[in-house]
């Protein structure tokens, strides 16, 4: 019995498979729409993912989820192998549609954005792509960033040689100086916590999903920048979000801080193209 045959049979559906497709998209993971007698299926398989990694992503759907804000895919089942064995997550189908309202996606995400924790971060270890993204909560959002985001990729960029002497200097003096540029104390909003242009769909209806989330609690501009890094969201979508729970007047100076990030993850995932975004940033701040 396969990865797959064995995975519905766990969550009790053991009618008879009619088909199974492969999907594109994500290097991560295979991907496969599966329908059976019973109802279809959009199912995640890996053998060679952390025992975490379907939990991390399972549980901030359905955190998600919870704040009836913005539709996700239910999620049905996740395993947590040990020793790298072969791993599933089960969720549901969600048919695409050919209208896009990216309005009600700036409107929905800021809805969501209004769901607060009294602490940042989050309270347990996720992903990054495929680099570890350790967690801890934090009375202060400074604390958390400098700590668990940039320190984090620090520490990998170190290991995998991507911090030139002049970088890591440079990033170890913006670290240093981050409560001169970051809010200390922003409201801790729950946050989707890789939103790209591929991390969201629109169903049937044209209304917004989101999908793929590394979610924790932080500052709702940091959500915001990362849609910016890759040509930004269209127009609706900021205008709409705005409405609902408007940016700091100060978001264009620290945006390109909380873009470090992600340019540092990218960086530390595929190499030396992004070495050049992350080098304007530090030097911006650091001369």
């Amino acid at each position: 019995m396969d990865i797959i045959e064995k995975t519905l049979s766990t969550i009790g559906d053991e009618s008879r498979i009619q088909k199974q497709t492969a999907v594109r998209g994500g290097d991560i993971n295979q991907a496969f729409y599966v329908q059976t007698e019973r109802q279809a299926y959009f199912i995640k398989t890996n053998a060679g993912v952390p025992s975490h990694f379907f939990q991390a992503e399972a549980e901030g759907l359905q955190t998600i989820q919870q704040t009836k804000t913005i539709r996700v895919p239910s999620v049905y089942h996740y395993d947590m192998p040990e020793k790298r064995e072969p791993a599933a997550l089960v969720m549901e189908w969600i048919e695409s549609g050919n209208r896009n309202d990216h309005a009600a996606l700036g409107r929905q995400l800021a809805h969501m954005h209004k769901h607060t924790s009294n602490s940042y971060g989050y309270g347990a270890p996720t992903f990054v792509g495929q680099l570890d993204q350790p967690n801890t909560w934090a009375p202060s959002w400074v604390d958390y960033y400098r700590t668990c985001r940039l320190g984090a990729q620090l520490d990998i960029g170190i290991s995998k040689k991507r911090m030139t002497n002049k970088r890591r200097k440079r990033m170890e003096a913006l670290m240093s100086r981050l409560d001169q540029y970051l809010p200390a104390h922003p409201e801790a909003s729950l946050l989707h916590g890789d939103l790209w242009g591929g991390n969201y769909m629109m169903d049937e209806h044209g209304q917004p999903v989101l999908i793929d989330p590394s979610i924790l609690y932080g500052d709702h501009a940091f959500e915001l920048a990362f849609t910016e890094v890759f040509g930004g969201f269209p127009a609706d979508f900021y205008n709409h979000y705005q409405e609902v729970f408007p940016l700091p007047e100060h978001y264009e100076e620290i945006k390109p801080l909380y873009q470090l990030f992600y340019l540092l993850a990218h960086l530390n995932m595929f190499g030396e193209s992004y070495g050049p975004a992350v080098d304007r940033i530090l030097k911006h701040y650091t001369e």
